[in-house]
């Protein structure tokens, strides 16, 4: 089954704007994590702008990733696959049993990070140290899972 010309276009723009988010994303945690995330380092955001600068980068990108791949993309890919779209859970749970993603558990967790590093960002210092740590130790899932997906577009000839 081929999707439809505007369903193919709306695909291989996610693709697009999905590479280019994975280098961009994997260019700041580089920029960001080549120093240790600390409480004292965090400490020093009000004073240290291009830490700060580094920061928002990392949870923006972060953020706009799984958002476009999550909420975007792999709707988009079920419905070319043939399976109709639902609840994100129910999403995850199809591209896990596609082998679109290895576990829906760590994708909820991923969704998590990123609502904790948006809205625990100024208030707890503590939390968003954890939140970034874990972040960045979930980066590389996040890039695969995104590969993943423009993998099977490309294997099904639709770039």
């Amino acid at each position: 089954m081929k999707p439809s010309h505007k369903a193919l276009g709306r695909i291989q723009f996610l693709v697009r704007v999905v590479g280019k988010e994975c280098r961009y994303l994997q260019q700041t945690d580089s920029r960001l994590f080549d120093i240790p995330i600390t409480t004292e380092r965090v400490a020093q955001l009000e004073t240290e702008s291009d830490l700060a600068e580094r920061l928002d980068a990392f949870v923006g990108r972060f953020g706009r990733l799984q958002d476009t791949v999550g909420d975007k993309l792999l709707p988009a890919l079920l419905s070319a696959l043939g399976e109709s779209p639902a609840s994100v859970i129910d999403n995850l749970d199809k591209a896990e049993r596609l082998g679109l993603i290895q576990s829906a558990d760590d994708w909820l967790a991923i969704r998590q990070l990123r609502n904790q590093m948006v809205h625990e960002y100024v208030e707890d210092a503590a939390l968003l140290v954890n939140a970034l740590q874990r972040s960045h130790e979930f980066v590389p899932v996040l890039i695969e899972v995104a590969e993943q997906m423009m993998g099977e577009v490309q294997r099904r000839g639709w770039l």
